[in-house]
């Protein structure tokens, strides 16, 4: 059982374990004798099956565990201490036990309360908070009721608070969070681009696309979406002018996965301001990274991506020998992109195709009719890859990966979640049974290039309730915070940084680091066996643990934040800086 499986189940168990004893309590106060019993007894099992999932999770890592062994678990334990007793003495009023019932109900519901609006990390505040309201509301319950407070259970609940102040509920305390450091947040690196040779222009603005034969309202560039491929050999000195026609909320440009120099990473309040409309921009740096990238509007990411504000940035190392095909997948109003397209290619020529995922979540691409293998992922080429035969692949949320092959005689197609989006020819391929390549043992492994990490960070990924601003939210979290309150994680340039990406949220977050590649280490405690795999988006899915690490070597205020853009606006940004 996976961890994020396991998280899952804890979740339910917490929820079902907590509706019986609420359920056995109100039963009880109806005088409702087999069914508050069985209730009951439900309950108790389902608090003792939690028992095993959360030594299974504390076992996976403290982050996973850490509010329900310190707030779930005690609660819980004055939950069965309170109830069980007095079920066992089988009262001939089952009326007697509803308040029993009921406080481990709320104990219960506390506990959990705490999991799904705090989340980690633990706190003693966020304990003691949880017992304030199991006890208030069970005093509540007795005024309702019309019973007496028993001794025994107020000594219990006095304990209980005891416990929560001096021994157990939440003792873990938030991070240090990160020294100030002084910056203006636009890093001034030098102009050393020199004079562009190549020159687009890019005009954001509304317009009305055709998508399968309906009219849809965009946001596009140049009035298409996607936008223009912008091409390059490396060593050209590119030079894009970005114009902003009519969009209201302003619209920059992000090279995803292209490691520019900071200032033209184009995060607005970040690298530059926000380009409003009758207002240009002008980017300039030169093409020395072969490879498959992408870009996107970086102000208010969510909606314009979404709306249609990308495009493809391709690096080619010299004029292109065969077929070279860009494939950016998006879905634009519930329409998936591209449209099916069939373009034949002589047998004996070689072929790359390059796929992008511009889309917020995971896509599932599978190559038929052909042994392939994966040239490069996110732009940077793989050692040693091997032909792959009915395998697919997953790519993350802003990933790249480049398939290439020698075309056959015979048709070949390409299919994105079982849709066909290009093909050389008629195929009939039945794809979804297809095992899915592991990239972290794909190729041929060298050794990592550090021996020791001059930085070390943790990453927890969650959800939890946000009030620092006027209003709350229900945010996605980075360490207990969400923006604009995580701190920055400050480095020197020349660090070896280490990062580990933890995820205890039930949803996957594609994670992505502007302006470096970072090399995998591990998955879950596994070593990547394979060829070194440099990454600027990959998929931390529930209960997985990454490590990852890079080289700080370019300057600046970077964005460091889930690529699932709704998760991104919805707090889970935060920055990295060079001090």
């Amino acid at each position: 059982m996976t961890t994020g499986s396991l998280l899952a189940a804890d979740l339910v168990i917490a929820v079902l374990a907590a509706a019986g004893w609420l359920g056995g309590g109100a039963a009880s106060a109806a005088r409702r004798r087999p069914l508050a019993l069985g209730l009951a007894a439900f309950a108790l099992l389902a608090t003792l099956a939690r028992a095993i999932t959360i030594t299974a999770l504390a076992r996976a890592g403290w982050w996973f565990a850490a509010e329900k062994v310190l707030v779930a678990a005690p609660l819980s334990l004055a939950a069965v201490v309170v109830a069980g007793p007095r079920l066992l003495r089988a009262p001939g009023d089952i009326r007697s036990v509803a308040v029993p019932l009921l406080f481990a109900g709320y104990a219960g519901s506390g506990g959990l309360l705490v999991t799904v609006l705090h989340g980690y990390p633990a706190s003693a505040g966020v304990g003691l908070l949880a017992v304030a309201g199991v006890v208030a509301a069970t005093a509540v319950t007795w005024r309702a009721l019309g019973a007496r407070p028993s001794p025994t259970v107020s000594r219990v609940a006095l304990a209980v608070a005891v416990a929560a102040l001096v021994t157990g509920t939440g003792l873990a305390v938030t991070p240090d969070a990160a020294p100030g450091v002084p910056h203006d947040h636009r890093y001034r690196d030098a102009p050393t681009a020199g004079e562009p040779t190549r020159r687009f222009t890019l005009t954001a603005g509304t317009a009305t696309v055709s998508v399968s034969g309906r009219d849809v309202e965009a946001w596009a560039f140049n009035g298409q979406v996607p936008g223009p491929e912008l091409t390059a050999t490396v060593g050209d000195v590119l030079e894009v002018t970005l114009r902003n026609r009519d969009i209201g909320r302003g619209v920059t440009l992000h090279w995803h996965g292209y490691d520019v120099p900071n200032s033209q990473d184009g995060v607005p309040g970040v690298t530059q301001a926000t380009v409003l409309p009758g207002q240009e921009f002008v980017y300039r740096f030169r093409a020395d990274q072969v490879g498959t990238y992408w870009y996107h509007t970086h102000a208010v990411s969510d909606i314009g991506v979404r709306k249609g504000l990308y495009g493809v940035l391709v690096v080619r190392p010299a004029p292109v020998t065969g077929v070279d095909v860009t494939v950016p997948v998006h879905t634009l109003s519930g329409l998936p992109l591209p449209a099916p397209r069939t373009e034949p290619v002589e047998a004996g020529v070689p072929v790359r195709l390059r796929l992008i995922n511009t889309d917020s979540t995971t896509h599932r691409y599978a190559l038929a009719g052909t042994p392939f293998r994966v040239a490069a992922i996110d732009g940077s080429d793989l050692r040693g890859p091997t032909p792959l035969v009915d395998t697919a692949v997953m790519i993350p949320a802003g990933g790249r990966y480049d398939l290439v092959f020698t075309a056959p005689a015979t048709p070949v197609a390409l299919f994105v979640d079982g849709r066909e989006v290009y093909s050389t020819g008629p195929v009939s391929a039945a794809t979804g049974a297809w095992p899915v390549l592991d990239p972290l043992s794909y190729g041929v492994a060298s050794p990592v290039p550090w021996s020791r990490f001059d930085k070390e960070f943790t990453l927890v990924l969650d959800r939890g309730l946000d009030l620092r601003g006027l209003l709350p939210r229900y945010a996605h979290t980075v360490n207990g915070a969400a923006e604009p309150d995580i701190p920055p994680q400050v480095v020197r340039l020349d660090d070896i940084v280490r990062f580990t990406i933890v995820n205890r949220s039930q949803v996957v977050h594609p994670w992505h680091l502007h302006g470096h590649h970072v090399l995998v280490l591990t998955r879950n405690g596994k070593p990547a066996t394979g060829s070194p795999l440099w990454l600027d988006s990959f998929d931390v899915r529930p209960g997985d643990v990454w490590e990852v690490a890079f080289r700080a070597d370019n300057p600046g205020m970077w964005a460091n934040h889930c690529h699932n853009l709704a998760h991104a606006d919805a707090g889970m940004t935060l920055h990295l800086m060079y001090s």
